[in-house]
């Protein structure tokens, strides 16, 4: 139950810097769409891992769990655009959030393989 709890927590602190992220971005045109765009991909981690937890089959568990990851990507790329345009200055601000943002992927990845697995061995 714990790791859960971490991984809930986690994708929460998540979206939150996301959304912190977004307010820094300047007021322009490139600012403002990258910067709603990341708040609505940043945060939805959070909340599709929370349905994941209440899916009601194994694979309703996998399809919401790679929703989760699909809007980590997302995420990712939007990262990379704010540090390559840069947005923010100096875009070091946020390599500890693309950092994070890496290590989610990798655990949302092996999670959905472990659970394709399980799902094939019950079979």
């Amino acid at each position: 139950m714990e790791k859960k709890y971490n991984l809930e927590e986690r994708l929460i602190r998540f979206a939150i810097r996301m959304l912190e992220i977004s307010e820094m971005l300047p007021n322009t045109k490139a600012g403002n769409h990258i910067g709603g765009q990341l708040v609505r991909c940043g945060t939805s981690p959070a909340f599709n891992y929370g349905e994941a937890q209440a899916a009601e089959s194994p694979k309703d568990f996998i399809h919401k769990m790679g929703v989760v990851l699909k809007e980590l990507r997302e995420t990712s790329i939007c990262l990379k655009i704010i540090i390559l345009k840069p947005l923010i200055n100096p875009p070091v601000k946020i390599e500890p959030d693309f950092k994070e943002n890496k290590e989610l992927i990798a655990i949302f990845t092996k999670s959905i393989q472990t659970a394709k697995n399980n799902k094939k061995e019950k079979e």
